[in-house]
């Protein structure tokens, strides 16, 4: 999935706002610095010289300062051959040496999902996020190399971080590593997603999950809710051999609850606790930028700081599309009022959770922190780095700031 180009606050001000909009599509050249330099020369005093002394010859100058040029000339073309040639050596070297990887069985525990219909690249694209190996290749070439080629089934497996490739590899081989009855749900994991986790790692057929989680019920959600999501808390689970689709399911939704309670929430304020808990968890990238999200969100409900009441994210609008794995919208999907969750046409909070969030999304929606952004944007899609603006000018820089990075960073296109 291509990361989301900004959060979902750069759209149209609204009316009566002194703000103007943001064009996405607006053109941005990379700003680049030309340096010059210019050498200064100094000017020979005239004195008398003895007679015996030779008389210098303004030729012998020219030629010193001609071998200068030269030398700067060539020292420059050997600058650039070495900058030219520093990642072909780097290749090289790479392929000499072979893939950064860790060495050893690794340390602390990490519990690893394998899902229906993963490929190797797969496996080995979540082995890196969980930091159980250093590198892609460092596990994938291992597992190209391996005849038979491995079969991976879907389910729970004990691994540890920084694992070498080869040791990955064979902790994932090995049977007793499989862990029966496990399932790991991440945090912002859909509802939808939820239950084909819990299928694949456990006994328990999709279709009943399917057909249990139609009828909302006999859970106790708030009686906003027709659907689970929201109430199905993010966490590793181990469910005993005979478990059935309700107790697995009765199992997330008492442990959302413990975790409202947690936080302080009451009863009656269950449900926009995980409606804006839930936006959190899909808007905001690092930890500590959850709290400051939510203050963006909350300080746009308030008529006094943001007239339209329009929240304007592209991850609730995406979710209702059925496009639950993204947060990037188009023009038209934003423009779209057929969708109860677009939040550019209808002015609050979305009609419902978008996710499922966990502990530190349910605090931040209590506790948000101080201020009075009513923009932020992800300018640094590699490290999450966000921005929070006050003002549309801000916010322009911002994202400028941001479209000069992906000028750096074509491969996010």
């Amino acid at each position: 999935m291509t990361p989301p180009p900004a959060d979902s606050t750069g759209a149209p001000a609204e009316p009566g706002d002194p703000t103007s909009p943001i064009d996405p599509a607006d053109p941005l050249s990379s700003r680049r610095a030309i340096r010059e330099s210019r050498g200064e020369g100094t000017r020979s005093s005239r004195r008398a010289l003895l007679d015996s002394a030779p008389v210098p010859q303004k030729r012998g100058r020219r030629g010193a300062w001609g071998c200068l040029i030269v030398f700067l000339i060539l020292a420059g073309l050997a600058g650039a051959a070495a900058l030219l040639l520093q990642e072909p050596i780097g290749t090289v070297i790479g392929m000499v040496q072979g893939p950064a990887d860790y060495d050893g069985a690794g340390g602390d525990e990490v519990i690893v999902m394998i899902h229906d219909g993963e490929t190797g690249q797969d496996v080995a694209n979540s082995l890196l996020a969980q930091d159980v190996v250093k590198s892609y290749d460092a596990f994938y070439e291992v597992l190209r190399a391996e005849s038979p080629a491995p079969v991976f089934q879907p389910g729970a497996y004990r691994l540890a971080g920084k694992m070498s490739g080869r040791a990955a590899l064979d902790a994932l081989l090995d049977p007793d590593n499989k862990l029966e009855q496990t399932v790991v749900i991440p945090e912002g994991t859909t509802t939808a997603s939820v239950l084909q986790l819990i299928s694949e790692g456990t006994s328990i057929p999709l279709v009943d999950l399917e057909a249990t989680a139609a009828d909302v019920e006999p859970y106790g959600l708030p009686g906003e809710a027709t659907t689970l999501e929201g109430f199905l808390f993010p966490a590793t689970y181990t469910f005993p051999p005979e478990t059935t689709a309700p107790e697995a399911i009765r199992t997330l939704v008492d442990r959302q609850f413990e975790a409202l309670d947690a936080a302080g929430v009451a009863p009656e304020n269950r449900w926009k606790t995980i409606v804006v808990a839930a936006l959190i968890q899909r808007e905001a990238g690092l930890t500590e930028d959850f709290y400051k999200v939510s203050r963006v969100f909350l300080n746009r409900l308030d008529p006094a700081k943001w007239q339209s009441g329009l929240l304007q994210s592209d991850a609730t609008v995406a979710y209702g599309t059925g496009a639950t794995d993204r947060v990037k919208t188009t023009d038209a999907e934003r423009a779209d009022a057929a969708n109860a969750y677009n939040t550019y046409v209808h002015p609050g909070l979305p009609v419902g959770p978008i996710s499922n969030p966990g502990d530190i999304a349910i605090d931040a929606a209590v506790n948000p922190a101080d201020g009075t952004w009513l923009y932020f944007v992800s300018w640094n899609l590699d490290t999450g780095e966000t921005i929070f603006s006050t003002t549309i000018a801000e916010h322009d820089a911002a994202v400028n700031k941001w479209l000069a990075w992906m000028d750096e960073h074509p491969e996010y296109g």
